[in-house]
């Protein structure tokens, strides 16, 4: 009898239900729901709707019951960074406000008059992002204190979720490291910054790793669902998962996670959180089993996303390719991690401020448009490879590109041409897959990660790009 397991993942714009089990030696996968994601203005913030959410986890676990494949375990993973608050009675104070909200705006220099930049980074590893929850959490003290005096809970959202599904508290540890307020080199809370930040130390609960048991359903959820099953913590920060499936155990790789975001690194041992490493801003995020994600958080396909809705004909993906080789003679690039990139009203008007203001050529047309954020993405990806190979005096001769933006024929050879790579793509459900991994490496289908990714590489297609279907050579 095949053993189920569900991977419940969460992006920023869409979720999906995805069953894993083993057949023949190999890992296979099945979507059986899928669901939009949205941010909507609420009380001035941009949140999350967190019982919609939570709706569409439920209905989504309701069809395994109704294709009679009731899952062994169930994990779930989100985005990072985004948090929220319970009280003594376990309701959520204030709204789910999203990483993407300008409440930060200034927070870093309130922070920086309690903790230095460099000692922040020196502490907790974690890049400088406006979006980092440690500048979120400050806002809250300093213009919301009231809740922050009533919480007695610090919760991520899968942990929410998982909350919900369980009655259960458990804070785990690969998406904690993205708060920026977990010491890299201790694995735990930094109590001492937080102490130092004025945050309540009683609200941040046990860190626990991935392929710990949240616990069971409970009754009423059982009841409402049909079947029970057990809740197990994945790496619930989305790329954490994603970058337990990349299929490969040569350490001689770098990986991108693409797709809203793009997140290129490599995994490490040991953090680096050197003065040289900050003022390059890499990141060392917690990985499993205490591996560290070494990487950087690039905007990612999050530009292309937004043009596309912005257009007013709907042109597939293979006419966006199209569009951008003939618009190759562009030469202007744009800064893809500006913040002017994160939450703008009209992409391309974003685009075209940020070319005006740098005195370069502003697009005019959709191809010169298109081409303009695809060549500065691999271009920044290009400079991203000459960092790693400084920082950790390596040479690296492949990268593997995992997530649903490994499918961006165009982006996958335009990275080729700018870092002069071997360029792999797939698998395309990377996150999933390393959340059903997760899963089976508790219950001891797989005895280890290595042997995991050994598999995921023979289960899934992972294609070589190939360097002859764009030619970008002048």
């Amino acid at each position: 009898m095949k053993s189920y397991y569900l991977a419940i993942d969460i992006g920023a714009s869409s979720g999906r239900h995805i069953l894993g089990w083993m057949d023949n030696d190999k890992l296979r996968i099945e979507e059986i729901y899928r669901f939009e994601n949205h941010l909507k203005n609420k009380n001035g913030h941009l949140c999350w709707d967190l019982e919609k959410l939570f709706n569409e986890v439920l209905t989504g676990i309701k069809k395994c019951g109704e294709l009679n494949r009731i899952p062994k375990s169930i994990g779930i993973d989100t985005w990072g960074v985004d948090f929220i608050l319970l009280d003594k009675n376990k309701s959520m104070l204030g709204d789910a406000v999203a990483y993407r909200d300008s409440r930060t705006d200034g927070m870093d220099n309130q922070v920086y008059k309690i903790i230095s930049e460099q000692e922040l980074y020196k502490r907790s590893g974690i890049q400088k992002m406006m979006i980092n929850t440690i500048y979120h959490l400050y806002y809250i003290k300093l213009n919301q204190s009231s809740i922050l005096k009533k919480a007695e809970h610090f919760l991520m959202i899968p942990e929410y979720l998982n909350y919900l599904l369980t009655g259960q508290i458990k804070n785990e540890y690969t998406n904690a490291t993205t708060t920026q307020l977990v010491n890299a080199n201790k694995r735990d809370w930094d109590w001492k910054m937080i102490d130092m930040l004025g945050f309540p130390k009683k609200i941040f609960g046990k860190l626990h790793l991935p392929k710990e048991s949240v616990g069971m359903f409970k009754d009423n959820i059982a009841k409402l669902i049909g079947f029970n099953s057990e809740v197990v913590l994945p790496a619930t920060h989305d790329t954490g998962s994603a970058v337990i499936s990349v299929p490969t155990n040569n350490d001689q790789s770098i990986y991108i996670s693409s797709g809203t975001w793009s997140l290129m690194g490599i995994e490490r041992l040991i953090p680096d959180c050197t003065e040289k490493s900050r003022l390059l801003n890499f990141t060392n995020e917690g990985g499993y089993h205490y591996r560290y994600r070494y990487l950087k958080n690039i905007m990612g396909l999050w530009m292309m996303q937004s043009i596309r809705k912005e257009f007013q004909h709907k042109y597939t993906y293979e006419e966006l390719f199209t569009l951008a080789y003939i618009g190759r003679y562009f030469k202007s690039i744009v800064d893809v991690n500006d913040t002017s990139f994160l939450a703008p009203e009209s992409m391309i008007k974003a685009v075209s401020n940020y070319c005006h203001r740098t005195n370069q050529p502003e697009p005019q047309t959709q191809c010169e448009l298109l081409f303009c954020i695809y060549n500065s993405l691999a271009k920044y990806y290009g400079t991203v490879v000459k960092q790693i190979e400084d920082i950790t005096n390596n040479s690296y001769k492949s990268i593997y590109v995992v997530g649903g933006g490994c499918q961006d024929r165009f982006l996958n050879r335009l990275t080729a041409h700018y870092t002069k790579k071997n360029i792999y793509a797939g698998p395309i459900e990377a996150t999933a897959i390393g959340n059903i991994t997760v899963q089976m490496l508790k219950t001891k289908e797989f005895s280890d990660l290595p042997q995991a990714r050994m598999i995921i590489a023979r289960s899934f297609e992972v294609k070589k790009v190939n360097n002859d279907e764009f030619s970008f050579e002048n």
